[in-house]
């Protein structure tokens, strides 16, 4: 079959259309000409692979890693830079009309990573013993693709991976371990499983902030645009309280608690708990706590006036209104009763940082049904060669929107 890719969409697959049928090409490029064969169909949608590209489109470079197609890493080598850029703010607008009903959307430019490769401070890597092979998983499969250089990783976690890959060869690596996990930071590398018995310490400095963690906290990976994410992700909101939902090892805590009087962080996952509370510690910010607690259940008992896992000044804080609250959920997006919780406890305003837009644009739907309006959207390329894109929108609460409204008139008439 032969078809020529119109663009593309949500996922990195891109769209053609032929002989009455739609049908998704990964690895491909808007304008390219090409012949292809159907693996499977599902409804009216083929998912075929390209077998020869007939005409380049003038987007289309050569991809300058050898595992591009076979690793799963990368899926948009295959495109120059800005022609990255542009599907990526495409698949951002089309999941907010298609998947969260919004048609007026605000304007807003992707801002591109300062370095498109070389650019990852944290990975993880599969391991197969058996047939040693250490690297990436291959696309669509669970096999590892074995891989001795990656062109988007940090020279220093390039540098380990050799390293791994010379004690696999020798028979040194640890029995039983499936995959590493690593992060760099300003003081060196943290590696697990660890190969000497004890898990290291990184921290990082972002913003004039220092942050303590280890390879098994999660952290941003493009340290290049951290610094505007968290602007983009507080602004210059200031206020009484402010609420950091998925907060991590606490990377919009700390510059929240310079901003609020009274901050509280929710975390499900103890350790990074643990170092948002070390990292509050060390910044010397006492008007912040972290709570470790599922984020849904912790906020419904917020919301029904529990709030016994509280400091006294926290709980005094958290019963007036909320003027801020940030979410940085998983990939998954924020569950139902997050969702819930957040419209029951009505803040006045609303960041959600998000790494997926089509989750993004399913919560979104739901908080502005609940009386919120969207009022900017912003992209960041933290995942260069990949589909994956960082999105930061702000929301306002349709009631604080018509008090200030109303306040202004009124300030005006007078």
């Amino acid at each position: 079959m032969e078809v020529t890719i119109e663009r593309i969409l949500p996922g990195g697959l891109g769209l053609a259309h032929a002989d009455g049928k739609t049908v998704m090409v990964p690895l491909a490029a808007p304008g390219d000409r090409l012949r292809v064969r159907v693996d499977r169909v599902k409804g009216s949608v083929s998912f075929a692979q390209i077998e020869e590209i007939l005409t380049p489109s003038p987007l289309r470079v050569e991809p300058p890693c050898p595992y591009f197609g076979r690793c799963g890493g990368c899926d948009f080598q295959q495109m120059n830079y800005q022609a990255q850029l542009d599907a990526k703010v495409e698949i951002i607008k089309d999941c907010l009309r298609r998947l969260g009903g919004i048609e007026n959307i605000p304007e807003f430019q992707i801002l591109a990573a300062p370095n498109p490769w070389h650019y990852r401070s944290r990975a993880q890597w599969q391991y197969d013993a058996v047939r040693q092979k250490l690297g990436y998983f291959e696309r669509a499969s669970r096999n590892v693709c074995d891989v001795a250089e990656c062109a988007v990783l940090a020279p220093e976690l390039q540098k380990t991976l050799e390293s791994l890959q010379t004690g696999m060869q020798a028979g040194l690596l640890p029995d039983g371990v499936r995959d590493f996990r690593v992060v760099v930071g300003d003081d060196g590398i943290s590696i697990s499983p660890p190969l000497d018995g004890k898990l290291a310490h990184i921290t990082r400095t972002i913003r004039g902030e220092t942050y303590r963690l280890n390879a098994e906290s999660f952290f941003q990976a493009n340290d290049g645009l951290l610094p505007e994410l968290v602007n983009a992700a507080i602004g210059e909101v200031r206020g009484e309280t402010a609420l950091d939902l998925y907060c991590g090892a606490g990377l919009f805590t700390l510059p929240l608690a310079r901003r609020f009087k009274q901050v509280v962080g929710a975390e499900s996952d103890p350790a990074a708990a643990n170092f948002a509370r070390d990292n509050l510690t060390n910044a010397r910010l006492t008007n912040a706590e972290v709570i470790q607690s599922d984020v849904g259940v912790w906020l419904e008992a917020l919301r029904f006036g529990d709030s016994s896992k509280l400091s006294e000044e926290s709980a005094t804080a958290l019963q007036g209104p909320i003027d801020f609250m940030l979410l940085d959920p998983p990939r998954t997006g924020a569950e139902s009763r997050v969702i819930s919780g957040v419209l029951g406890l009505k803040p006045q305003r609303i960041s959600y940082v998000s790494c997926d837009p089509a989750t993004l644009a399913r919560d979104l739907k739901k908080l502005i049904a609940g009386g919120y309006t969207l009022t900017s959207v912003r992209a960041f390329d933290m995942f260069p060669q990949t589909h994956h894109v960082e999105t930061v929108v702000q929301l306002v609460s349709w009631f604080q929107k018509v008090d200030s409204t109303l306040c202004r008139r009124t300030v005006s008439r007078s």
